[in-house]
């Protein structure tokens, strides 16, 4: 079996630039000198510490004894964050292309709500969202091979949209015609005063959550309510088998070798095949 190459990243790709803006990707984005991984201890220590403060700004007695150490303490945070994005820019070989990445999508959406907060009076609690820049420590703890499992997650999660979408197509109907059968049944006194209002409880019955603040009362609309929440069991376990067997898929696929047999051109071999399992050629010739 053949050795996955060390994951890389297009943005940092290219040619070798000045000398201090190379020093500083290494800190930046290197996680493999004393420096860069000090940087990336420091980043995820300031990342934990800056929830920590959006968080304790939200509830009213911290709120109302510290506000000012706290409004400082955000707008500290924000300053390094925003200096920190700025020098990842510079120091980046594709500074466009790291833009338009996850990571740096991420980056950029961890500074964006304290200067909309200045317009959007609340928007500065969406700051929480720096919490997905702890991502970062599976880099830093060289724990790669998770990343790797996650983008096996993501594949199976991409092949079975088509199906899925299906799936919650079939269940929008479903919710529909309950939902309008129930509004001409209990009608606005039992509290469907609307097909909306209607489907509405159909989707609360029908995914099991069940909150209680609307309930059938004629004997006819508990009968429903009844095949509702039966069905429900049923439907709960589809996505969920549909998501397993395209993992199933996936992790095989990812086992296997892409040679393509000299004789038939057929791929997808075990890694230890020295025969084509498809037409019994040598693959090695």
């Amino acid at each position: 079996m053949t050795a996955k190459p060390k994951r890389q990243h297009r943005y940092n790709q290219g040619t070798t630039l000045s000398a201090w803006r190379e020093a500083l990707n290494q800190i930046v984005f290197g996680s493999e000198t004393a420096a860069g991984r000090r940087f990336d201890i420091a980043l995820i220590v300031a990342i934990l510490l800056s929830i920590v403060v959006v968080m304790l700004d939200s509830v009213a007695d911290f709120q109302q004894r510290y506000a000012t150490a706290l409004f400082w303490a955000e707008w500290l945070f924000t300053g390094l964050f925003t200096l920190e994005y700025v020098l990842r820019l510079i120091c980046v070989r594709r500074p466009w292309l790291y833009a338009r990445s996850f990571f740096g999508i991420v980056d950029l959406l961890s500074i964006l709500p304290a200067y909309l907060g200045l317009l959007l009076p609340g928007a500065e609690y969406m700051l929480t969202l720096r919490i997905l820049r702890l991502l970062r420590i599976f880099r830093v703890l060289k724990l790669s091979e998770y990343l790797e499992e996650a983008d096996i997650l993501v594949v199976a999660l991409v092949n079975s949209v088509r199906k899925i979408t299906v799936f919650l197509y079939a269940v929008l109907t479903l919710v529909v015609v309950f939902g309008t059968l129930m509004y001409v049944v209990e009608g606005p006194i039992a509290g469907f005063t609307s097909i909306p209002k209607a489907v509405y409880w159909a989707i609360v019955t029908i995914t099991t959550v069940g909150y209680g603040d609307i309930a059938p009362k004629t004997p006819f609309g508990q009968m429903i309510a009844s095949t509702i929440m039966i069905m429900g069991y049923g439907i709960i376990a589809v996505p969920t088998g549909i998501y397993s067997a395209e993992l199933l898929n996936t992790r095989k696929n990812q086992n296997l070798d892409n040679r393509a047999c000299p004789d038939c051109g057929a791929a997808s071999h075990d890694f230890d095949a020295a025969h084509c399992k498809y037409c019994g050629h040598r693959l090695d010739e």
